[in-house]
């Protein structure tokens, strides 16, 4: 039986770029970095407290001649937050693209995109 979600694999262009985003913008930890040296590297991250899953940074380009079957698109993620206002503030600050906060039946949401545009969201919990 399965008991948690570990990692979810996100493709990306550029692997630098991203783990940037993810630490410097919102505050996300590199938990470990691996490099074949044969051009497969891959970066985990999470939120620096609290995370029972972690996202995993794969190149895109490298995973498509690997694998070329596999699907490359990126996740729906829905993040939550315990202050949706205060995480809304911050990423406008940081000049992070952002959608309008949504009242849904679940929750205040809103959408967020990372420097190669891809969008998750996040719920206030």
């Amino acid at each position: 039986m399965f008991s948690s979600v570990g990692q979810i694999m996100l493709y990306v262009h550029n692997q630098d770029e991203a783990v940037n985003f993810w630490t410097e913008k919102l505050g996300f930890a590199v938990i470990s970095e691996e490099n074949n040296n044969q051009g497969m590297r891959w970066i985990e991250i999470a939120p620096k407290e609290g995370a029972e899953t972690s996202i995993i940074l794969h190149n895109k380009e490298f995973v498509a001649k690997m694998s070329p079957g596999l699907n490359l698109a990126t996740p729906s993620l829905m993040f939550f937050t315990d202050n949706l206002d205060q995480l809304y503030s911050e990423l406008v600050n940081k000049k992070i693209t952002v959608g309008e906060i949504v009242n849904m039946p679940s929750g205040r949401v809103f959408n967020f995109a990372d420097n190669e545009e891809n969008y998750f969201a996040v719920m206030e919990k």
